[in-house]
Order: structure tokens, then C-alpha cells, then sequence
């Protein structure tokens, strides 16, 4: 069932939507944001349990989608009006595992009306933290733990920055399934649960001891749950503790099973999963000595949104950096990049990108495929640091598989497919070819790469793209053209390997 619905009315402007596609419940959060300041429209939940849909063979259930899809089509009423701008809506661990996710993400997109990305776990991890830190801020060391229904995110940060960021796969929904499959409670199903909880946290004993600490936040809603039925109950004054936790496990054993548990501020739908989450809960206080956790205000979903608003600001004020920038700053830093050529090839790319594009599409000020192409173009050589020889094959397979804050994985899969384009044959990207966006995007990386094959600096001027239906024509200066007989074969071999395996033809006409 879907709570906080109410009737769609046009939105603001400066309204923004996030869509937060988890494990055991959807939710959709619409806020303004004015001069920093956050305020709620309306707020959207309902418990879908898609992550008790996958079956042994990490397929989703027909049922499972069916309940996703529902949930969305509600969504989708109330975001009538938005535009796309407006919007993000991000999949978290659940689809992360399915192996049928795309068929899934073509039907929900057609439902929804809005892409959704599949963010991976330390982007789910700077995002949930990125929301806590806006809405709860602090100059404390802080651990913020979020205890999801098939994965928890833990992380260290000071103020906004973030020191420490990491995902497990673990959670309410997968832990109640797997040791409390028919809603039992026993001591040694709960012994069992924390121990597989410890076996998958273990490794982040150090990392994230006590000692690096000084306040703990949960943000979830494993830890809102539990935190509403100590406080009804009069155990704590909402705050998480051992001895509550312990509390609230003893009531589950008196009670042996979850149609008898009938404790105070406990909602129905957070029933099946309380084994699980108190389990994941207990072991994270005890393994890192946790005496008081309480409750955030912050969660994913807000994070998304000021992600978001950081994003439009960008497009808006040049000045202002996209998030996105300083992760590809940090991997052009972390592979050894030569940042001054991938400058070169960065800026030529777009230019010819520009050539391509109708007037309105450059004026808009929000074309994601110029970011995108000028992204892969500042990082098309990171696959250098492993070998020279096919570098832009390894560029695609770290592009495709590195942790990069900001960036959902269909995101880097996209500028995968773009590097590893870059150079060699067409035919690599044969299952590509119907995107004609992105054949546009490897053309124009294509050239650009080969214009400053050299490793030089060339005027603005000397080359641009005009569009054609069927033919894309490169105009270069005849002058220049003649100068540089080398990089005038290799053009000329480009329009060749085009018109045999592309998607359009490619013309080369000398100008003046």
C-alpha cells in the first residue's frame, strides 16, 4: 500500500523528485529547495518487497516486478508535470543482484516516465550520507549506518566530507529470509543471523572502530522501526542501545512468532523483516562498540535531491563544478592520466558534439550526452597504467567496474561503451549501433582522438562537424589540411572504416 498519496498538482520549478527504488520499500520524496534550505512537498512510500522476489537463480519473480511496477505507475501519477530535470530515481542492491534487472528497467521506464539508475553500493553509501550530513549537520566524526533490506552502508565523515565509505551484502529482507524463513523466532535462528551478519562485516573492524568516531546515526528504516517501538515501549527515549536491542529480541522470542508480535509503534509491514534488521543491528553494536545510536534525519532519498540540485546548479553557472567532475579529477589523478591531453581531446570532442546538435539542444544548457562525451574524452586514456597495447580496452573494463561518486553504473557502462570506441574497429559495438546517440558520441571521440594524434595543441578553427540525415561531414581548412598529410590519412582512413561498419557515412571536404 502506498502512503502520503496525494492528488498531483503542477510543480514548481524548483521542485525537485526522488525516486528510491530499495529492496523492501519504494519511496518517493519531492522537495524545494530554496538558499539551502529543504522542505518537504510530499512523500510517497509503500512496501514493496522487491528484494524477497529473487529467487535462487538471482532471477526476479513475475510477482515481484508486478508489485514494482504498480508502485510506480502510483508514482508516476504524482510526478505528472515534472520534467526530466526534475527527477532522478535510483536502484539499490536488489537490482544490483537481478539478473533480468533490464528487463525490469525497460518496462519501469516506460511506466515511470523517467530513467532509473542502478547507483552502486559506495555511491548508495556517499549519497545516503550526503543527505544526513545536509539535514543533521555536524563538526563531529560521525558513523552513519544504513541497514537496507539486501545490503548496509556504512560510513565515517566529518562535516559533508567523507573519510570512509563501504557496502555489505547483507540486509533486513535477505537476513529474515534466510533464518527466519516461515516468521519463527528462536535463539538459535537469531545466533545464526548475527553470525552470518558478523562473518560479512568483519572485515571493517578497523575501519570503522570506535576510535574514529564520536557519534553514531542510523539511517534507515531498520533503525527507525526499532527506534519507534523502544520509544512507544518506554524503553529508550528513542535512541538505539545493546540493552534495547536485547530487549526488543527478547520480546520476539516470548512472542515465537511474527503474527503474535504485538509490540508498541511496531507497524505490520516492518514484521517480516524485524529478525533480520534487529540481527544486523545488534552485531554492529556489539562489533563496534555502538552504545547509543540515533535515529537520522537524512536518508538516500534527500541525498539524491541535493545531488540533483548540485547537478542543475552546474548546468545553470558554469562556475559551479558538477559533482560528477571531481571523480573524474580523482580517477585522471588516480591512473596517471596526461590531464593537458585529455584537455585537448575533452574540449575537441565537444566541440564537434556541438556541430552535430540543432541550436536548441546547445542552448538548453542541460545536454547530459556533451557530459557524458566529454567525461569518456578526460579519461579515454586510463587504461595506459595496465598496458599500452589495446588501452582503450582496459580503459573500458575500469570504467565499467571502478567505484566513481557520482556516477550510476548504467552511467559508466555508457562511457565504457564510448572509450572503448574510441579507436579500432566498429564492429565491437555492432550491439550499440541502434543508439544513435552514442554512434554520434564515438564519432565525435573518434575524431577528435585522431585530430590530436600527435599530442599537440591545434586551433579552434580547424576543424567542425556539420549534420547530415544519413552523413556526417567533417570541414577541415585545406591549409591546414595540407600541412599535416598524416593526420589527413588517418581522417580519411576514419571516413572509410564509417562508411563500411558505422551507422552514417562520414564526407571529409577541405575549406579554403
Amino acid at each position: 500500500m502506498t502512503q502520503g498519496l496525494t492528488s498531483p498538482r503542477r510543480p514548481l520549478p524548483r521542485q525537485l523528485a526522488a525516486i528510491d527504488i530499495g529492496s523492501n520499500s519504494f519511496r518517493l520524496e519531492i522537495a524545494e529547495l530554496s538558499k539551502g534550505r529543504y522542505k518537504r512537498i510530499d512523500y510517497l512510500k509503500s512496501t514493496v518487497r522487491l528484494g524477497a522476489g529473487l529467487d535462487a537463480d538471482g532471477m526476479l519473480t513475475d510477482d515481484a516486478a508486478q508489485r514494482g511496477l504498480d508502485c510506480l505507475t502510483v508514482f508516476a501519477q504524482r510526478l505528472q508535470g515534472f520534467e526530466g530535470h526534475q527527477v532522478r530515481a535510483v536502484a539499490t542492491q536488489t537490482l544490483r543482484e537481478a539478473r533480468n534487472r533490464n528487463a525490469f528497467l525497460t518496462q519501469a521506464h516506460q511506466v515511470l516516465g523517467h530513467p532509473i539508475e542502478i547507483i552502486s553500493g559506495r555511491e548508495e553509501a556517499r549519497l545516503i550520507y550526503q543527505g544526513v550530513a545536509r539535514l543533521q549537520p555536524s563538526e563531529l566524526p560521525r558513523l552513519v549506518v544504513d541497514i537496507g533490506g539486501r545490503s548496509t552502508e556504512i560510513i565515517l565523515g566529518h562535516g559533508r566530507t567523507i573519510s570512509s565509505a563501504e557496502s555489505f551484502g547483507i540486509g533486513s529482507v535477505s537476513l529474515s529470509m534466510r533464518h527466519f524463513p516461515e516468521g519463527r523466532f528462536t535463539r538459535q535462528s537469531f545466533r545464526e543471523a548475527q553470525i552470518a551478519a558478523g562473518a560479512e562485516l568483519e572485515e571493517a573492524l578497523q575501519q570503522f572502530s570506535s576510535a574514529n568516531w564520536r557519534e553514531a546515526l542510523g539511517s534507515s528504516g531498520t533503525v527507525g522501526a526499532i527506534s519507534q517501538i523502544l520509544q512507544a515501549s518506554g524503553i529508550t527515549d528513542g535512541s538505539i542501545t545493546p540493552q534495547g536491542l536485547r530487549w526488543c529480541m527478547e520480546q520476539c522470542l516470548k512472542a515465537g512468532h511474527i503474527d503474535a508480535l504485538n509490540l508498541p509503534g511496531l507497524k505490520p509491514d516492518r514484521k517480516a523483516v524485524l529478525g533480520g534488521g534487529l540481527s544486523i543491528l545488534y552485531t554492529l553494536a556489539m562489533h563496534f562498540d555502538i552504545e547509543i545510536m540515533k535515529p537520522a534525519k537524512g536518508a538516500l532519498r534527500q541525498g539524491v535531491i541535493f545531488d540533483l540540485e548540485e547537478r542543475l546548479l552546474a548546468a545553470r553557472d558554469r562556475r559551479q563544478p558538477d559533482p560528477r567532475e571531481a571523480a573524474v579529477r580523482e580517477l585522471q589523478r588516480r591512473f596517471n592520466v596526461d590531464v593537458a591531453h585529455a584537455e585537448r581531446v575533452r574540449n575537441r570532442a565537444q566541440t564537434l558534439w556541438s556541430g552535430l546538435q540543432p541550436d536548441r539542444a546547445r542552448l538548453a544548457g542541460r545536454d547530459e550526452s556533451a557530459l557524458e562525451l566529454g567525461w569518456a574524452s578526460a579519461l579515454h586514456e586510463i587504461g595506459m597504467m595496465v598496458s599500452h597495447h589495446d588501452h582503450h580496452r582496459h580503459s573500458a573494463y575500469l570504467l565499467g567496474h571502478v567505484d566513481a561518486a557520482g556516477f550510476s553504473q548504467s552511467q559508466q557502462r555508457r562511457l565504457a561503451d564510448l572509450v572503448l570506441g574510441q579507436r579500432g574497429e566498429l564492429s565491437k559495438l555492432a550491439e550499440r549501433r541502434q543508439d544513435k546517440r552514442l554512434m554520434q558520441q564515438v564519432l565525435c571521440l573518434r575524431l577528435a582522438v585522431i585530430l590530436h594524434h600527435a599530442r599537440t595543441d591545434l586551433p579552434a578553427r580547424v576543424a567542425r562537424l556539420e549534420p547530415g540525415r544519413a552523413r556526417a561531414t567533417l570541414l577541415l581548412q585545406r591549409r591546414w589540411a595540407e600541412q599535416h598529410p598524416r593526420t589527413l590519412h588517418l581522417l580519411e582512413q576514419e571516413a572509410t572504416l564509417w562508411s563500411r561498419q558505422g551507422d552514417r557515412e562520414l564526407a571529409i571536404q577541405l575549406l579554403g
